[in-house]
Order: structure tokens, then C-alpha cells, then sequence
């Protein structure tokens, strides 16, 4: 289990998130949502040590997560990717098993597998040798799911990793998330999709600056949670 507690950051004096606490189950995938904003990226960043802290605990099978950082995996969002960089499909997602193998060390034959199940998972084995930059958004987004998925982690973060998709690559998401979570991972998912999607989670966050609701969908969608949120433009989100 994945512990947060009172997880509070800030930018130039303001508070970009205060007093955040949550726990994330093995098996279990949740949905943070909010405005944009309202610090989701900065939750994430935060938990993983990338980003300094006021205060706040993080804690992954009750030890301290910036311990065991190789049992972690991160998607960010692509517009925080440099898609102009040299590198093929498959060295990508080669990458993904640096934490195991190590910055200088040729890959084994393990890595090799790893990284063709991966790549045939999410249905890009034969774009292998393509540059990255090559690829569609939606096509470059499953290569870091694929990326992710080579690296075999227990915990895994992704940032916005529907944004832009198209219906294939989303199916293919989903799909693979619902495989991990047969596996007892344990995935935390930023989203702004408000619609018909969130039946894909097993728990919601909902946060501006502050967590406002966790929960359920039932529980966390209301009216009330939502107007704390978003404000007063609900005519603009689909529930």
C-alpha cells in the first residue's frame, strides 16, 4: 500500500497543494482529477521526490518510497517530452530497464524479452525501429506504456496519458491497465475526463490545492464536490 500524508507543496510563496493524504491498494487503480491548476502534476511529482516538500510523509510498503524508488515507474505528460530526440522505438522502451540493469550495462536477454512483450502488448513490435518523433500522439503514447511495462514496477504514475488518443490506443490503455491491476500493481492516473471513462476506477481523488473527495465515483462525482472544485463552470464538464 501506497501511504501519503499530509503532502503540502509550495511556489514563490503560494501553496501549490496543502495537506494532501491518500492510500493507493495493490489491485487498484485510481483517477486524480481537478481543474487545471489545482496541482495534480505536482501530487505526483511530489510523491516520487521530484520536487522538494514543506512537510508530508510518502510511505510504499511501509517504508519510505525515495528508498525503493526501482519499484516505481512514471509516465509524464508528452508535452514534458522532447519527441525531436534521436532514439528508436525500441531503445525507449529499452530504457525502462535502466533501474534493473544499470546506466552501462549491455541488456541480457531477459531485457530483450521484456521489451518485445512490452512493445507487442500495446501493438507497436513493428514500429520497433522507428524514431519516436516518427510516431502519431497516440502511437507514442503506448510506447511509454510500453516503456512502463518493461520495467516491471510495482507502483506505477501516469500523467494525462489520455490526452489526445485516439479510440484504439485508449482501448489498448485501458486494457493494459486492467492487466496490471490483475497483477496486484498499483496505478494512480491523472485525468480530465469527466465522462463515461471513470468506470475504469476503482477510487477517485478529486483536488484543488486540496483533496476535496475520495472515493467512489457515486461519492465523489456530486454536484457539491464538483462546485468545489471547478466552481461555477459545471455547464462545461459531462457527468
Amino acid at each position: 500500500m501506497l501511504e501519503v500524508n499530509d503532502l503540502t507543496v509550495s511556489y514563490r510563496n503560494s501553496w501549490a497543494v496543502q495537506d494532501v493524504s491518500f492510500c493507493l491498494q495493490p489491485g487498484q487503480m485510481t483517477g486524480l482529477l481537478g481543474p487545471n491548476g489545482a496541482g495534480k502534476s505536482t501530487v505526483v511529482k511530489a510523491v516520487l521526490g521530484l520536487i522538494p516538500t514543506v512537510s508530508g510523509m510518502v510511505r510504499y510498503a511501509s517504508r519510505p518510497l525515495k528508498r525503493q524508488l526501482k519499484r516505481v515507474s512514471y509516465v509524464p505528460q508528452r508535452s514534458q517530452i522532447d519527441w525531436d530526440y534521436p532514439i528508436t522505438v525500441e531503445n525507449v522502451v529499452m530504457m525502462g530497464r535502466i533501474p534493473a540493469t544499470g546506466w552501462f550495462k549491455k541488456p541480457d536477454r531477459n531485457s530483450y524479452n521484456l521489451v518485445r512483450d512490452a512493445l507487442e502488448r500495446v501493438g507497436m513490435w513493428n514500429y520497433r525501429q522507428r524514431q519516436i518523433g516518427e510516431l502519431s500522439g497516440g502511437q507514442q503514447q503506448r510506447v511509454f506504456i510500453a516503456r512502463a511495462l518493461a520495467q516491471k514496477a510495482d507502483l506505477l504514475f501516469f500523467d494525462e496519458p489520455l490526452a489526445g488518443v485516439d479510440s484504439q490506443t485508449e482501448t489498448i490503455i485501458f486494457d493494459v491497465f486492467r492487466d496490471l491491476k490483475s497483477e496486484q500493481k498499483t496505478l494512480l492516473v491523472i485525468t480530465h475526463d469527466l465522462g463515461e471513462s471513470l468506470e475504469h476506477y476503482d477510487q477517485l481523488l478529486l483536488l484543488n490545492k486540496s483533496l476535496i473527495a475520495v472515493g467512489s465515483k457515486k461519492d465523489v462525482m456530486t454536484q457539491e464536490n464538483l462546485k468545489k472544485a471547478y466552481g461555477h463552470h459545471l455547464n462545461h464538464l459531462f457527468i
